[in-house]
């Protein structure tokens, strides 16, 4: 153990000939590890609210999409896809087409996106989770092609569940320009009827915008034939997502991109990200404020032991021993509080996600969730230890260089 470590630690603990000294290094414990404790807890929130969409997407959007990287459709029967298709890490494989098409019910028009599936589109996804209504899960029957829209695509249309007569359903014809005569001679017109079931995604997104139907349906619909937009997988239990990505892109080569499930939503967890970035920026800036109370304290110590400065200079201390005791408080205050910080900042999140003390409203089922959501990721705590003890170290470096030499010159002129 060094001599400036022993000192440090002696001066930390003992009692100082002025009480304002030890209330003010209080003070920066408590500073320092309320700023640390709001770090953990508001990255923890950012976190809860990612899962928490993540959560949302999951019983819709599949582990792995996979789309072409040159156009917007694709040949079903390449050789890549079916080479992909044999992997033994896939369980699901899915074709799909999604594309834009005008909706006729009732005298209402509205344009949403037809996204036609395979029959296996219940194994793919998490879908019966988030279905409405008294019937089921169907594309198509013999010769009648069903549609389960999002519940925006019902009240936009103003129709129920089980609505009749079926919705019209038009797509441009391929190649085709538009009859002036007739109009409707240029488009492809097919109808979808009502199994009894909506989905609801709660995103906006899918919930005003899509419409799930048959995938021979939307091939028709699209003169599409032998073509999909995309290719939808589940993989194998336990199967690392990260490594199947690696892998199937290896595969596929350039002509494709495959994309998990946060890619899928790039741009909402991109704005999730930035937000978090900037709290953690803000916070940070608060935490260096709360640092110049430890810079007080060290300037209290200074001149509260400008004695014991003399007399380790008599002894043969240098300046740059004298400076590293008090380098070495400065630094104990930090990490102490760093500590503190820490661990009362993952007790409040403990308390928050299990008795969800901070609530959105007083009314239950308002909200998509009643209390705030925190999710403590281990990476985020190494983040914030970490930036505490530089920002710690950084602010009390300079100062006590600056101090100690004034009250080593100080000694000096006495």
């Amino acid at each position: 153990m060094s001599f400036q470590y022993y000192i440090a630690r002696r001066y930390l603990n003992s009692k100082k000939s002025h009480n304002a000294i030890n209330v003010i290094s209080a003070i920066s414990v408590i500073g320092v590890a309320i700023a640390t404790a709001a770090l953990i807890c508001i990255l923890s929130v950012f976190n809860g609210f990612r899962d928490m969409v993540a959560s949302l997407f999951t019983d819709f959007d599949p582990q792995i999409k996979i789309v072409s990287n040159t156009g917007k459709y694709m040949s079903a029967e390449s050789k890549e896809l079916l080479a992909l298709k044999k992997n033994p890490k896939i369980m699901v494989y899915t074709e799909s087409i999604e594309d834009n098409a005008l909706l006729v019910y009732n005298n209402r028009q509205i344009v949403a996106t037809i996204k036609g599936v395979d029959d296996n589109f219940e194994e793919l996804t998490n879908i019966d989770n988030i279905l409405y209504g008294d019937g089921t899960f169907e594309l198509h029957a013999d010769v009648i092609d069903y549609g389960v829209p999002g519940v925006g695509i019902l009240s936009q249309l103003d129709a129920m569940l089980d609505f009749q007569p079926p919705i019209q359903v038009y797509a441009p014809k391929k190649g085709e320009k538009i009859d002036m005569v007739d109009p409707r001679e240029s488009f492809n017109h097919e109808e979808l009827y009502s199994p009894r079931v909506a989905f609801q995604v709660k995103q906006k997104k899918y919930d005003s915008n899509y419409v799930l139907t048959s995938l021979d349906f939307a091939r028709r619909l699209f003169d599409k034939d032998g073509q999909l937009t995309s290719v939808e997988l589940r993989l194998q239990p336990n199967t690392d997502i990260s490594k199947a990505k690696k892998e199937f892109k290896e595969l596929l080569g350039d002509g494709y991109k495959v994309n998990d499930r946060y890619e899928q939503q790039e741009d909402t967890f991109k704005i999730m990200k930035i937000e978090k970035l900037i709290s953690y920026i803000f916070l940070t800036f608060i935490l260096l404020i709360a640092c110049f109370n430890v810079i007080g304290s060290l300037s209290m110590l200074i001149i509260d032991k400008k004695n014991d400065i003399s007399t380790m200079r008599n002894l043969g201390a240098t300046d740059k021993q004298i400076s590293g005791i008090f380098l070495y408080e400065g630094r104990m205050i930090s990490f102490i509080g760093a500590v503190i910080g820490i661990l009362v900042g993952l007790l409040l999140c403990w308390l928050q996600d299990t008795y969800g003390f901070v609530r959105f409203g007083s009314s239950e089922g308002s909200y998509i969730i009643n209390a705030y959501p925190v999710s403590v990721h281990f990476w985020d705590v190494v983040l914030v230890f970490v930036t505490v003890i530089v920002v710690g170290f950084i602010s009390v470096w300079y100062p006590v260089k600056r101090l100690s030499k004034a009250g080593n010159d100080q000694t000096q002129s006495e």
